[in-house]
């Protein structure tokens, strides 16, 4: 669910560049069009019986929603796809400090370090900003980033919680805060298309699919897929529309990306270690 979900999502950064309007017009249409098929959804009811009692948090979590869909869009629009998407895969390592500060779980000294080395690697990211214009859309990206880590712990925390309402009041959110500033009614046929194939299929899917996978993972392993992002949303982008990534990104997001794998790779490893050592123990007796 969580790989499918987010190479659906990989596209996202395409569809920005292909739908050719501001993006205050990207985010109101997308949202609205979200709120609006997810919406249908639950008139029945049922979804929304899950939300009773939690309130507050099927609202932050929609807050939450609402501002990764926003920011991304910004970050798209202000800055290289490349840097948008490599600092977004830093996700999981939000996730991780969300899950240890907020549902007081354990963070091994292997992900500090991997938190230091990711941040390393975001900094040599910035740095190919600094001297242009993409620093805005660079800070979106990580506010993103951290949207996106604190949701997928929210969701962890509370399984039972229907994703479909949530991501229906995320888009709903998002159109309502895009409004004064959109022009939504000027836009070109092409770029209607293109906005209704994001906020009628791609979005709505890959954000129900990636949500509902933290039932069944925690909330950094299913962050990890954004992995998949990074690479996948970057090749779009350069195929299509020739838009190469700075070296600096390259770099940046090689080290990113090295840091996540190996960290993966380590905490896989000592999951192992402990499902073998009682097999062991049990053979011996």
């Amino acid at each position: 669910m969580a790989a499918s979900g987010v190479t659906v999502l990989s596209f996202d950064s395409l569809l920005v560049r292909l739908a050719a309007t501001d993006g205050w017009n990207i985010i109101f249409w997308r949202g609205a069009l979200m709120g609006l098929s997810l919406g249908l959804l639950c008139l029945d009811g049922r979804r929304l019986a899950t939300l009773r009692g939690y309130l507050g948090v099927s609202l932050f979590s929609a807050i939450l929603l609402g501002i990764t869909s926003s920011l991304f869009v910004l970050a798209v629009m202000n800055t290289k796809v490349a840097n948008v998407v490599v600092i977004l895969s830093a996700a999981p390592l939000f996730a991780a400090l969300f899950t240890h500060f907020f549902l007081h779980d354990p963070v091994a000294v292997r992900t500090w370090l991997a938190i230091l080395s990711a941040m390393a690697g975001m900094l040599i990211v910035f740095s190919a900003s600094l001297t242009g214009d993409g620093l805005v859309g660079d800070v979106y990206a990580v506010i993103a980033a951290a949207a996106v880590g604190g949701n997928l712990t929210l969701l962890r925390r509370h399984p039972n919680l229907d994703r479909i309402p949530l991501i229906a009041m995320g888009g709903g959110l998002s159109a309502f805060l895009a409004w004064p500033m959109a022009t939504p009614l000027a836009l070109t046929t092409q770029s209607y298309g293109i906005l209704a194939l994001m906020g009628l299929l791609q979005m709505p899917l890959a954000t129900a699919l990636i949500n509902n996978a933290t039932r069944h993972l925690p909330s950094a392993e299913v962050a990890l897929f954004y992995l998949v992002e990074a690479v996948f949303g970057t090749l779009w982008v350069w195929w299509w529309l020739g838009e190469q990534p700075p070296q600096a990104t390259l770099l940046g997001g090689f080290v990113i990306l090295l840091t996540l794998f190996l960290n993966a790779w380590s905490g896989l490893r000592e999951s192992n270690r402990r499902m073998v050592r009682p097999l062991g123990g049990n053979l011996h007796l």
